[in-house]
């Protein structure tokens, strides 16, 4: 705050952006314009603005809050003008969706911004509002049904409310964009791509199958991925002629929203897609984690030519890590010799729900 940039605050609807601000503004205890621009009056009063329009519409507001900036057209020059013309105001733009936030901010804003991403609830949160054995004593609910706050603090609501965010609210702003012809094909789309957690993608295959082409499969997905509801993992590959380095896996950032958009809540003892949860689990947490602590690692899986596989690779700081996921502990699991041998790494830890806690 106050360091002479505007904070843009990136996440899903729903993860606990307003609320932060909210606080913030308690806080901090100074005049705090707060702007909503789902409500149209807000997107009109704001696009394509001049400075006197907006001396007299920010007051003497100390501190400027845009929620959902990203409905707001042309916002990166509005962002713009008040962070050139109104230096003692702390400015923060929040968006639940990258598409044209980011496409419109980053080069009006270059070098003039601080960028965060916010996410639901991290495992270490949950521990830390509690204590780690009130935690563990959630593990399979939270499996179930993921770490949004609102499925937290209303126990007994979870399907009620993952229903409704895991339709069309979660990504709402992807309906208005342009480029977004077939609604429909999006649903279809995200209920294919939860049943093949923890599996390559193919992008023929999700081809055939929505009876779409190609490009739009990846375009699609690609929009997925910038309203924070899916994320994709890279092969790890150095060209060695044996390995696989144009697959992909796709995960969701929450189990809740996985779980309800194949309306598949049953208890984890009747399920044959553990695995799946249990990886899908670890490595969003994980994703968490790094980006929390402000860990810059890069993250893959790997899997050669004769179906090595391992879970989940990261890179940071030329140090390679490896992991397998198992949510049996008894579970046997062996890191490919041909892997190690190439390519040394720091560490290899395979995670089980006996020693997750030191991985996320």
């Amino acid at each position: 705050m106050f360091s002479g940039k505007t904070i843009l605050l990136m996440g899903a609807r729903q993860v606990g952006k307003t609320t932060l601000l909210k606080k913030l503004q308690d806080k901090n205890n100074l005049p705090t314009l707060f702007l909503n621009a789902d409500l149209p009056i807000v997107r009109e009063r704001l696009t394509n603005v001049g400075v006197e329009d907006l001396r007299t519409f920010l007051g003497d507001s100390k501190i400027v809050i845009i929620d959902e900036a990203q409905r707001i057209k042309n916002i990166g020059l509005t962002l713009k003008v008040i962070h050139e013309n109104f230096p003692d105001v702390q400015l923060i733009a929040t968006g639940s969706s990258a598409l044209e936030l980011a496409n419109e901010i980053n080069e009006p804003l270059t070098g003039r911004k601080w960028e965060f991403q916010m996410f639901a609830i991290s495992w270490k949160e949950l521990v830390n509002s509690s204590n780690y054995f009130e935690a563990f004593d959630q593990l399979e609910s939270r499996l179930l049904f993921g770490m949004y706050p609102a499925v937290l603090n209303n126990k007994g609501q979870e399907r009620e409310i993952l229903n409704e965010l895991s339709s069309s609210y979660l990504y709402k702003d992807l309906l208005s964009y342009q480029g977004i012809r077939k609604p429909q094909i999006i649903e279809k789309l995200l209920t294919a791509l939860a049943f093949q957690v923890g599996s390559e993608v193919s992008y023929n295959e999700l081809s055939r199958t929505l009876e779409i082409d190609k490009a739009t499969v990846e375009n699609y997905i690609s929009l997925l991925e910038k309203a924070f509801v899916i994320f994709r993992l890279q092969a790890f590959s150095r060209n060695l002629r044996n390995e696989i380095n144009t697959s992909r896996k796709i995960y969701f950032y929450d189990n809740g929203i996985r779980n309800a958009i194949i309306d598949n809540f049953n208890p984890i003892g009747l399920r044959t897609d553990i695995g799946a949860l249990w990886e899908n689990f670890l490595i969003s947490e994980r994703i968490k984690k790094n980006q929390n602590e402000r860990v810059f690692a890069k993250n893959y899986f790997w899997r050669n030519h004769a179906q090595q596989e391992i879970d989940y690779i990261e890179e940071g700081d030329g140090k390679i890590s490896a992991f397998e996921f198992k949510w049996n502990p008894k579970a046997k699991s062996k890191f490919p010799n041909s892997f190690l041998e190439t390519y040394s790494p720091e560490k290899t830890m395979v995670v089980s729900k006996e020693n997750f806690h030191e991985f996320i």
